[in-house]
């Protein structure tokens, strides 16, 4: 269902899906038309239960290795980004030319070789970031100039509550020129990225500062302060997890048939088998039950029975009658 204005004075209708949280296929088939109809949505998601969608624009995701010189961490970047389904992979001068060909950066992708397929290699930084409007920096090692340190979620939090009423102006010079473009009235609300790119630097130094400094943040992904070092490839994999699941995530599907709750009728069939029962082994007395049988009926109505479990506590009923009466045991 599309919707009117978006609340921001924008010309741009806003997009409005409702959908079943527990069926990924359609939650797959929402977000592709909103890829197709709103390349500019912004995407909130409510979860574990029916919800309202609001997509004013569907950000574009990209990540960026700056200088990347093993191969095998450009394969498992690769495969990090196609589990959490981005596959937008730009290398900016990685210390090999075919490094999307060699043979550990195949097999470190095992599988995600679309991905691969897709990938760009670019000479400079400016070129990969074409048409990004929104910069994430990874950086590890405290700066204290540049764009406010956060932790991945704290900060996808506020981007897709669109609470950055103003960008940080430390350091966006190359930004500003990037998005001259861009015409926001004063007073308003921001408008939503157009395109969020992730940067990831060097293997052994990390990002340099000039390349932090052009980003609106610097993510931090909270490690042990006493060994904060973390491979290429699994940075990689946390911000894409952290940003999918910031996105609304992937339901995680249970493999098991759904339960079969036992009816009114069968609970009651086995309470009363339960009554005759405690009553032949003299646990319960018939002329004194005080409140046992209520009490029993309040415990197991707590615990939602199951038709197989009600099988289990008529069998145990019927052994108790079978050994009260000296009678083997089926």
């Amino acid at each position: 269902m599309r919707g009117g204005d978006n609340g921001r004075n924008s010309t741009q209708p806003a997009l409005f899906l409702l959908v079943r949280p527990g069926d990924p296929r359609v939650f797959s088939a929402a977000l592709a038309d909103a890829r197709e109809s709103w390349p500019r949505s912004l995407l909130s998601y409510q979860g574990h239960k029916w919800g309202l969608l609001h997509c004013s624009a569907l950000m574009k995701t990209r990540f960026v290795l700056i200088e990347t010189s093993h191969a095998g961490n450009v394969g498992a970047a690769a495969r990090a980004l196609k589990t959490m389904g981005f596959d937008d992979l730009v290398l900016v001068r990685p210390r090999y030319k075919n490094v999307l060909r060699k043979e550990e950066t195949i097999q470190r992708a095992s599988g995600a070789l679309d991905v691969l397929d897709k990938a760009r290699v670019v000479d400079t930084l400016e070129e990969a970031l074409d048409g990004i409007s929104h910069m994430c920096a990874t950086a590890m090692t405290p700066r204290d100039f540049g764009p406010p340190t956060r932790s991945p979620r704290e900060h996808f939090e506020l981007l897709l509550k669109k609470e950055l009423l103003a960008l940080d102006r430390q350091g966006l010079e190359a930004n500003l020129a990037l998005n001259s473009s861009v015409q926001q009235t004063p007073g308003t609300t921001p408008l939503p990225p157009e395109g969020v790119a992730f940067l990831f630097g060097y293997e052994r130094f990390g990002m340099s500062n000039d390349d932090v400094y052009r980003c609106h943040v610097a993510l931090s992904i909270p490690t042990d302060p006493q060994f904060g070092s973390l491979n290429l490839g699994a940075a990689v994999q946390l911000i894409a997890y952290e940003w999918r699941q910031a996105l609304g995530g992937f339901s995680v599907q249970d493999p098991r048939p759904a339960p079969v709750l036992a009816d009114a009728a069968q609970v009651a069939g086995m309470l009363a088998h339960w009554q005759e029962a405690l009553t032949a082994i003299g646990f319960l007395d018939p002329a004194m039950p005080k409140k046992l049988m209520p009490r029993l009926q309040q415990m197991f109505h707590r615990t939602q029975l199951r038709q197989e479990e009600i099988h289990i506590l008529r069998g145990i009923a019927k052994a108790m009658l079978q050994t009260r009466a000296g009678k083997p045991l089926d």
